[in-house]
């Protein structure tokens, strides 16, 4: 936890509890159903919490705004910036079951309640033009990402950024970023935090 605090000062004392509670949860969780590899649960704020907090420390979510999380997995970057912004609300969305069940728990441990789930196809989703963002991490290439979150995303800007795509990558990305036919902005989140798990990780963003 010390390390989320070593970049985020300004938390309520609701955000540290929820936050202090992450570890706890997650780890008996992971036990049951494994949502994070084994050998990451130690580093679970630095590799996941933080790395979701990436998005936080560029863009500024505001009260009323709707995020629609595709390919969650056991909640990242869904739960940590549902923390963040707790008056925004995201919907979590993956197709395995048993991975959102673990999302409920988590956000139901901590007393989240601008967080939902949905199970299934990110296609499926019918809420068409009714999220301001996407967020994503590490799910599927570009091109991909952008085809399934245009339709939900609608057209507007309430905050620095017009409202978008933003997802999570590590690698290199030429190619991927040329396949998809998107010219995106990018960051280094390594720029944003000095860790070195983080020197080949980067932040798109596409407009909508």
């Amino acid at each position: 936890m010390e390390i989320i605090t070593q970049y985020f000062a300004d938390f309520t004392d609701e955000q540290n509890r929820q936050m202090s509670a992450l570890k706890e949860l997650y780890t008996t969780w992971n036990e049951r159903i494994n949502v994070i590899s084994r050998k990451d649960i130690d580093s679970l704020y630095e590799k996941h919490v933080l790395h979701s907090l990436a998005i936080a420390a560029v863009f500024e979510f505001v009260p009323g705004q709707r995020i629609v999380d595709i390919g969650t997995g056991g909640g990242f970057p869904g739960i940590p910036l549902a923390i963040f912004f707790p008056e925004v609300e995201f919907v979590l969305a993956d197709s395995i079951r048993k991975k959102l069940n673990v999302v409920t728990e988590v956000a139901q441990g901590i007393g989240l309640s601008n967080v939902k789930t949905h199970w299934g196809r990110v296609e499926d989703i019918k809420e068409k033009n009714s999220f301001d963002f996407a967020v994503s991490r590490a799910v599927a290439p570009l091109g991909d990402l952008w085809n399934w979150a245009k339709p939900l995303i609608r057209k507007g800007q309430q905050a620095e950024f017009d409202n978008g795509l933003i997802c999570l990558k590590g690698g290199d990305l030429h190619e991927e970023i040329s396949a998809s036919g998107c010219k995106p902005m990018m960051w280094h989140v390594y720029d944003l935090f000095r860790e070195e798990h983080f020197k080949q990780k980067f932040m798109l963003y596409v407009k909508r």
